[in-house]
């Protein structure tokens, strides 16, 4: 999602497809170690260009830094050698004893997650960690990747804080990401059950073990329509799917999420998403509709995530419309919602109807159905085929709606729109 667009549930069912679009830009600029940053310039095109010291510059101290950070490079590559051949005891020996039980606990989510890559690349130079005498902190990007070897990684920018004792650097402690957007993976903070299927991934916390079988097979058979809606035909490799029960639903990414939402996608780079549905008060239907939507957003939207607040509309109803599974219009469970709105005087836009934060359910609820039915009318119209080209033509290729619509569809937008507006006049009035 783009940060403030929540999917929130709707009044008549508990847990809907109006969960969360949480499609999140991962960024690593959560903090750069302070000796190499010297300022904030502006390049000929106003774009902010950080400014760093020279890493090859000749004083001591420089020098000292730079091996120092080699050493612990040398350190981190021992230990993701030992991740990826489930060596626990060589994971934990670079480490202080005070560090091993959170160690233990990564070591075990990570490999329940069936890590496949992991590699930690040093950012930049050590620097003095404040109050903390002879100790060092250095950002680190971890690489990763779950279940397929040789997928394109997801990395994360987390602190790491190291004790230099006698020449050999030890790993006092690995702070949690953090990121700005995306927050904190669930693998860092939180014991892991998983299950694997061809297609999805699921994980939860040992509680809610037991809801793993059919979680599984709810998630693949879910995979399987949302690979229909990939407008590049590039599909996910595997599905990422993040059971949160209460506690863990406040802090994985960075929690604080609306108390309606029911689920989000987060964007984590390497082309991956990863969903995550709120195990409370989640039913098994409301499962069904939910996985069928956010997997649909992993499979549709572009590497970059969200595109915009103008195509929430065209995003969110190829969503709802994946999560519908071809159930007759008359059924949608949101047309009350959607009624109601329009006689209470809705402008006939589809542009700008993205709920707010703070919206009540049956607003959001209406406007998820708005999306909804106006993608249903195109795909009446035109087929999957082509309104899968029209919605890669905006959100892939970000061209105006106009010149889309001309090119996918054959006809102009404007009257494309007002068609989509009248057939929800039409059935709900």
């Amino acid at each position: 999602m783009t940060e403030g667009l929540d999917e929130p549930r709707p009044p008549r069912r508990l847990w809907p497809v109006w969960t969360v679009l949480g499609v999140l830009v991962l960024l690593l600029t959560c903090g750069l170690p302070a000796v190499l940053v010297v300022g904030v310039l502006r390049d000929g095109t106003h774009r902010a260009v950080l400014s760093r010291a020279d890493p090859t510059a000749d004083d001591p101290a420089t020098r000292a830094g730079r091996q120092l950070a080699d050493r612990i490079a040398a350190e981190l590559d021992r230990q993701s050698a030992a991740l990826l051949a489930g060596d626990r005891a060589g994971f934990l020996a670079v480490a202080e004893p005070a560090a091993h039980a959170d160690l233990k606990r990564r070591f075990a989510a990570l490999r329940a997650l069936k890590v496949t890559t992991w590699r930690a690349e040093v950012t930049g130079l050590p620097t003095p960690t404040p109050d903390r005498a002879g100790e060092w902190r250095l950002l680190v990007r971890f690489q990763y990747c779950f279940v397929v070897a040789g997928c394109r990684p997801s990395p994360v920018l987390a602190g790491t804080r190291w004790r230099d004792a006698g020449g050999v650097p030890r790993l006092v402690a690995v702070e949690e990401s953090k990121s700005a957007q995306t927050g904190t993976r669930p693998w860092e903070i939180s014991e892991l059950a998983v299950a694997t299927g061809p297609r999805t991934i699921v994980a939860t916390t040992p509680a809610l073990r037991g809801k793993l079988p059919n979680l599984l097979a709810q998630a693949e058979a879910a995979a399987k329509v949302a690979d229909r809606y990939a407008p590049t035909g590039a599909v996910p490799d595997r599905y990422r799917i993040f059971y949160a029960g209460r506690t863990e639903w406040e802090s994985w990414y960075g929690g604080g999420r609306p108390k309606w939402t029911g689920g989000y996608a987060v964007t984590v780079g390497g082309g991956h998403q990863e969903v995550v549905l709120n195990a409370d008060g989640l039913t098994p239907a409301g499962t069904d509709d939910l996985l069928r939507h956010e997997l649909t957003h992993a499979s549709s939207l572009p590497e970059r995530g969200y595109p915009g607040a103008d195509d929430w509309w065209l995003v969110e109803g190829l969503a709802e419309y994946a999560g519908a599974d071809g159930e007759p219009v008359g059924r949608y469970s949101g047309l009350t919602e959607v009624r109601q709105l329009v006689r209470s005087g809705w402008n006939g836009k589809l542009d700008g109807i993205a709920p707010a934060d703070d919206a009540s359910a049956e607003r959001v609820a209406s406007s998820y159905g708005l999306g909804y039915l106006a993608v249903r009318h195109l795909v009446d119209r035109f087929g999957e085929q082509r309104v899968l080209a029209f919605f890669a033509a905006v959100v892939h290729e970000g061209r105006p709606m106009e010149q889309a619509a001309e090119r996918t569809l054959g006809e102009p937008w404007p009257a494309l729109h007002d068609e989509c507006v009248a057939y929800i006049r039409a059935l709900v009035t």
